[in-house]
């Protein structure tokens, strides 16, 4: 088992320098300033595509996370392109918040602040805060936490509201995407929002913010995890009424280890001891939802039994983690396993083997999804950072 965990580091620690490669080969937009906001599944670039504030966040935290572990200037220089083409033009410095998109010419197109994204800026600004101590990037990354807990928390009911117009007023679309329930408060959300100031937390230990984030795993612990399924719940409205929706996979093996990486930040035992329980159990509850090639189905409407036979890039990369973090927690070896045929299966199915970076996946007949290489939701974040911790955790 030694021989395998080391072949998959070197192979692993191979694809984030290849990963890495096509984003600073192909994305830079030299026309534009920045990175461009699409590139097709043929490998098209679109300079006239909007550019979206999750993606540059995620080339912002994805560089500068990358160059913890490959120590190559290329990597920093590209983060701190990225840090400095957010300051210029997503940052909003007269209400203090994030732009949620831009056109191509960096001129504001969507200006609402939807909190996920808020949560993304936080999470790249602190990861290149801690390669480069910037002290502006620190300073960007506690002010838009500070407007996240003056406008976005419910002092009433706890947890977090999704979305308000560019000055901080109540919004009715407060959906990520077309896909989402229009609901006040939702997982997906909620986890991002830990992450980002869990990030904050390492490079800036405010006890205030300590307690925040301690208050939010307890919220997550009580609405979004599902005691009896080892699934999440995903969207609630603002009395913590939950409106069912579908079964996410991806969404439920991220947080397994993600919850718990955020309960050893803040080093509460009593939240590690829970999080371990529950990081456990989600990842035998994603079982369910793993074919028998080691891919990771989509989602599943538990309603009408009804699968979204697909298999997409990103929950094959936290499944990586996740199934690596409950090897480490138990030992089971079973755990390792599906590691490894996950990652023959994304050899396989999900890497561009002519061009570099990952597929948007494929159907259930290994047909491709016709859908971005780059674009708004498709970036370096989940493929870069699955290397990345498994670098780290073997």
């Amino acid at each position: 088992m030694f021989q395998k965990t080391k072949n998959l580091k070197n192979e692993l620690n191979t694809e984030l320098h290849n990963i890495m490669a096509y984003w600073s080969k192909h994305t830079i937009d030299q026309k534009n300033g920045g990175f461009v906001g699409q590139i097709n599944f043929k490998e098209q670039t679109n300079l006239e595509a909007e550019k979206g504030a999750i993606l540059n966040a995620r080339i912002l935290w994805s560089f500068a996370a990358a160059y913890t572990i490959t120590k190559d200037e290329e990597h920093k220089k590209n983060a701190q392109k990225a840090f400095e083409f957010i300051l210029k033009y997503f940052y909003d410095s007269e209400f203090g918040g994030i732009y949620w998109s831009i056109n191509p010419d960096a001129t504001p197109k969507d200006t609402k602040n939807q909190i996920y994204a808020l949560a993304f800026v936080i999470y790249g600004m602190t990861e290149y805060y801690a390669i480069s101590k910037d002290e502006k990037a620190l300073e960007i990354a506690i002010s838009l936490y500070k407007k996240i807990q003056e406008y976005s928390y419910d002092p009433i009911h706890k947890g977090y509201f999704e979305a308000f117009t560019q000055d901080w007023q109540p919004i009715d679309d407060l959906r990520l995407s077309d896909k989402d329930a229009n609901e006040k408060k939702t997982m997906n959300t909620h986890l991002h929002i830990v992450e980002g100031f869990a990030n904050l937390y390492k490079v800036w230990k405010d006890e205030t913010l300590r307690d925040v984030i301690i208050e939010l795993l307890e919220t997550i612990e009580k609405h979004f995890i599902n005691e009896e399924t080892g699934h999440l719940r995903l969207f609630f409205d603002e009395n913590w009424i939950e409106k069912p929706d579908v079964i996410s996979y991806g969404h439920d093996i991220e947080a397994a280890w993600l919850l718990l990486q955020c309960a050893e930040i803040v080093g509460d035992e009593n939240l590690i001891n829970n999080y371990k329980k529950y990081a456990i159990q989600m990842t035998d509850a994603t079982l369910e939802g793993i074919d028998k090639d080691g891919g990771l189905w989509y989602e599943l409407d538990p309603e009408q039994n009804k699968l979204v036979a697909e298999k997409h890039w990103w929950p094959q990369a936290e499944l990586m983690i996740g199934f690596y973090n409950a090897y480490q927690l138990t030992a089971d070896e079973n755990y390792l396993e599906v590691v490894l045929k996950n990652w023959a299966f994304i050899k396989n199915h999900i890497l561009d083997n002519l061009n570099g970076e990952w597929f948007w996946g494929v159907k259930e007949d290994y047909s491709l999804i016709e859908k971005d290489k780059v674009g708004f939701w498709k970036c370096p974040y989940h493929n870069s950072r699955a290397c990345i911790e498994l670098i780290n955790r073997i």
